[in-house]
Formats: C-alpha cells, structure tokens, sequence
C-alpha cells in the first residue's frame, strides 16, 4: 500500500494474534481430568495432529458445532475411550473456554485501544463459530470492540478461503487496499488475506517469521501502517 493514510481498517485474526490459551491437547486433558478420566497429556497431543490431518476447517464452516462433536469423537476413539463417547465428546466442546485459560495479548489491548482512539474500523475474521466468539468475548471483555467480527459460519467458508475475508471488507464496507490484516499464521492468514487483496502482515512474536513475509514481533507496529 503506497499512501498509507488510506488505511481505514485493520483486521485480525482471533487466537494467536488477539487472544492467547493454552494448548488444545492441555486443554484437552484438563476436561478429561475433572471427568475422572486419565490420559497423558502427550498421548492427547498426539492424536491431536492426527486428526488435523484428517479434519478440513472448511468443514467446520459447513457444519458448524457438530464439527467439533466430530472432531472430539475422532480424538477420543484415537485415545481408547469408548464409554458414553458422544456425551462426552458434547461435554468438551460445553466446557472448552471454561478450562482454557484465556487471555488478551498485552500488545493486543494497547494496540486496540489506540486504533480505537484513531477510529480506525476494527474487525475479526477467524475461523471459530460464532457460538464460539461470543463466548470468547464474553469471557474476556471485547464485547463492543469490534466493528466486525466473522467466523467461519457467517459465510459458510473459512480461512484460507478469500470468500470469508471479502465478507468482512464487505460488512465494514472497506475496500480491500484500504484495509490491513493481520494473522500468525502464513497459510490462513497471510496468504488468504493476500488473495482477497488486502495489504497482510504476519504477527511473529519469537521473530521467526520466513524471509520475504512482511512481519511484526509486536502489534503495536501495526501502527506504522496508519500513521
């Protein structure tokens, strides 16, 4: 983007651009715990990126909630358990966030509330449910942040899909060389956000980010692009 006071919106990606939380599989064990059910955390992780090579997000965005019902079935049959397995598989999905251990990223706060203060427009695409954003936003105060925030069922695609990307842009009604989004992730966020047309950078907050991937370690440089 050549003049940057043309930027009248930044985007974001969810988890591991706005919001941190611990591990899934952590997660995972911790609500297999307080079920009295006991697995290694390790053994969870494992069957965890099975079936990430099984499960397309694509799907979550056609299924909604019973993805993840799916996705838990997968897991826990991976793991050995078999006992009321559909229950269960419902019960993680009902208390994910309660053992999640959410947080916003201290540079995310600041660097929302001086956009905020700049009225730059403040939107979200991810590719959780929107049960799910509702839910995450409740838990960590940003309801009435964002001007806009997608998940994957408002449109019925997700990352890396352009589709859901130009929704948004639609929605805040911001032309995609107006508006900047900003991902950790080089394949959902970097590379869809590109393909829509927007102007992308990667937040890598080790500073591991690919040579020739335009890049922050913290948000607050988002700011650069507005100035």
């Amino acid at each position: 983007m050549k003049n940057r006071e043309l930027v009248k919106a930044v985007i974001f990606d969810l988890g591991g651009t706005i919001i941190k939380s611990a591990e899934p599989a952590q997660i995972f064990h911790r609500i297999l715990e307080a079920h009295r059910i006991h697995v290694q955390t390790e053994k969870i992780r494992t069957a965890h990126r099975k079936n990430e090579t099984e499960h397309d997000p694509e799907d979550m965005a056609q299924q909604g909630i019973e993805y993840w019902n799916r996705w838990n079935m997968t897991l826990l049959k991976t793991i050995g358990i078999d006992e009321n397995r559909e229950l269960l598989a419902r019960r993680i999905n009902e208390q994910w966030f309660d053992y999640a251990d959410l947080q916003v990223f201290p540079d995310a706060a600041q660097t929302l509330r001086e956009l905020k203060r700049r009225r730059v427009k403040l939107g979200v695409v991810t590719n959780a449910l929107a049960e799910e954003i509702e839910k995450m936003f409740e838990k960590l105060n940003l309801n009435n942040i964002f001007d806009v925030a997608v998940g994957c069922d408002a449109c019925k695609k997700a990352k890396p899909s352009r589709e859901i990307f130009c929704y948004a842009l639609d929605r805040l009604k911001v032309r995609p060389e107006n508006a900047v989004f900003v991902g950790d992730s080089i394949k959902y966020d970097y590379e869809g956000a590109k393909e829509a047309g927007m102007k992308t950078v990667l937040i890598s907050r080790d500073g591991d980010a690919p040579v020739g991937v335009e890049s922050v370690t913290n948000l607050n440089e988002i700011l650069k692009y507005i100035d």
